[in-house]
């Protein structure tokens, strides 16, 4: 295990280096000039004013010369300075992280708890009304884009019921504490977990199914149900455990798609994470918050593909973890 957390790690490294180098010259190639936004948001847009800014932020330099600062910079966790919040980009990302963790966490449970729930009742169950509808859902939430599911979730349980708040992660202008703290954010936190969390549950419960119905008529399967054991048991231990592996492989990479699918949810629901911080940047031409946010996703996507590996061995002690 320590030589395969090595190999990973070393790996990992080389592939967040490619990402960032990537990164930095997909943003420089983009139309649009931060100093120039700079100069309209302060309302002076004079050439010697654009000179001094492109000074200021390095902007000036060859692109190889900020590439290299850059590098620098992110070795040593140094993420740069927001011209727009004229705070530190890893101060910002560092505020925002801890919603961005709470809110694609929830839906990440939500998504994979009900989904692979589901795609068993439907797989134990196949050709009856309870597979059909199960089914019809899944289908009905994966075809459906998630900003229209939010809004439509927000009319009826926010507008209609009044049951929920529509927007933000905390009441504006309550100051709650200790349990009442939490019970307000879990209010909140109720309709962009499931906004973001149906479209993957309807992924996890089709993919559940098929792979349960693939393993039962495996012989090993046929076997057990010959010798005697227990229906409940043949499936948890013999079709759903095999069935997993699948599963695993798909939520190891849709665990790091939901980060990039938060920055719709977010905006919709004006959640403070990273996502929503990404979408403000990118309008302000905030380079450097842009390129942060990118290298914190980057990292977490390769977190979860390592903790997906490990979680092979767990499920299936069959399979070896190897570098």
């Amino acid at each position: 295990m320590p030589g395969f957390l090595l190999r990973r790690g070393v790996k990992a490294a080389i592939v967040v280096l490619a990402i960032v180098v990537c990164n930095f010259f997909l943003i420089h190639a983009a139309p649009g000039d931060p100093a120039s936004v700079i100069a309209g948001q302060s309302g002076a847009a004079d050439e010697r004013f654009l000179a001094q800014l492109r000074e200021q932020f390095g902007l000036d330099k060859p692109l190889y010369v900020q590439l290299w600062i850059y590098l620098k910079g992110v070795l040593t966790l140094d993420l740069g300075f927001s011209h727009r919040q004229q705070i530190p980009v890893w101060t910002l990302i560092a505020d925002r992280l801890p919603a961005t963790l709470l809110l694609t966490g929830a839906a990440f449970v939500l998504a994979v708890g009900a989904g692979v729930t589901l795609g068993t009742l439907a797989a134990r169950r196949v050709g009856s009304w309870a597979d059909s509808i199960i089914t019809v859902i899944a289908l009905t939430f994966y075809a459906t884009p998630l900003f229209w599911v939010g809004l439509m979730l927000v009319l009826f349980f926010s507008v209609w019921l009044e049951w929920l708040p529509s927007f933000g992660m905390a009441t504006v202008g309550v100051e709650l504490h200790g349990i009442d703290a939490v019970l307000d954010v879990g209010k909140h936190l109720i309709l962009p977990a499931a906004t973001l969390g149906l479209f993957y549950l309807a992924v996890y419960a089709r993919l559940t199914r098929a792979t349960m119905l693939e393993v039962a008529d495996q012989d090993f399967v046929k076997t057990a149900r010959a010798k005697g054991v227990p229906e409940g048991q043949v499936v948890r231990r013999h079709v759903l455990r095999n069935a997993l592996l699948p599963v695993i492989t798909f939520a190891g990479i849709q665990a790091g798609q939901l980060i990039g699918g938060s920055i719709l949810v977010e905006t919709v629901f004006a959640w403070p994470g990273i996502g929503r911080l990404a979408f403000d940047a990118l309008l302000a031409r905030d380079y450097a918050v842009l390129l942060g946010v990118f290298f914190c996703t980057s990292v977490m996507v390769v977190l979860f593909n390592l903790v997906t590996d490990l979680l092979y061995a767990v499920v299936d002690p069959r399979v070896e973890v190897q570098g």
